[in-house]
């Protein structure tokens, strides 16, 4: 029998032969493909529900073990590494986005929508490969694209809110409040980009750009961070 593209990802991304291929099929159908396809009567959902409470757990675990932080800090640190930017971006790595079956609608949609569409399908996945082979196997793949980052997260601050800690490195070693300028404003009103820059004393600390200011202003403020800590926390 001739191997299909999700069997070839299984075995060369996942380091996986699925007992139930179509388990995967599943964890990378989207619910709008089932809705397009009236054939298909599954999507994804329920397994991106369990999948979610596997990255929760195997997350929090590894955190236990690993640091020995306050509950408040643990959850802010899980937060940051599971939030839907953190796993779209380790399914992008992952590979596995010309697998994920959506209708023609969504394949025209925005790129945040496609983001989110791929953070969901990494928890379905992880569902999926839960299901068919077990806790650990499933622990592996977080283990290997979103808690290997856990170190990096820790080390430079990433878990805390980067508004209040740039602003906190601001009136620390410049004596001043960063101020947020909107730098520019660019697409359609239904999928607007925005550009802001973070400034202290009149000077540019960083740039950062989203779908919201508040998003671009939160971009910027991990720039403005990171220049802080380069400078000063070396």
């Amino acid at each position: 029998m001739d191997v299909t593209p999700y069997e070839e990802f299984a075995k060369e991304k996942l380091g996986i032969k699925f007992n139930d291929i179509g388990l995967l099929v599943t964890a990378l159908t989207h619910r709008s493909y089932v809705n397009e396809h009236k054939n298909t009567h599954e999507h994804n959902e329920r397994l991106e529900y369990l999948g979610d409470a596997v990255l929760e757990l195997v997350s929090s675990d590894f955190l236990y073990r690993h640091y020995n932080e306050p509950e408040g800090v643990m959850t802010a640190v899980r937060a940051a590494l599971v939030r839907t930017e953190s796993i779209g971006e380790a399914g992008k790595e992952l590979g596995y986005e010309p697998l994920v079956r959506m209708s023609r609608g969504e394949q025209k949609g925005t790129e945040r929508a496609h983001d989110s569409i791929l953070a969901d399908c990494f928890e379905a996945v992880l569902g999926a490969v839960y299901l068919d082979q077990g806790y650990e196997a499933a622990r592996k793949i977080v283990n290997d694209h979103i808690l290997s980052k856990a170190d990096k997260v820790m080390e430079e601050g990433l878990w805390r809110d980067a508004k209040s800690y740039v602003q906190e490195l601001a009136q620390k070693y410049d004596g001043v409040t960063p101020t947020y300028r909107t730098l520019k404003e660019e697409g359609p009103d239904h999928d607007k980009k925005f550009t802001v820059g973070i400034y202290v004393n009149d000077k540019l600390k960083g740039t950062g750009t989203g779908h919201s200011k508040q998003e671009a202003q939160t971009e910027a403020a991990r720039e403005g961070v990171k220049k802080y800590r380069a400078e000063y926390l070396k």
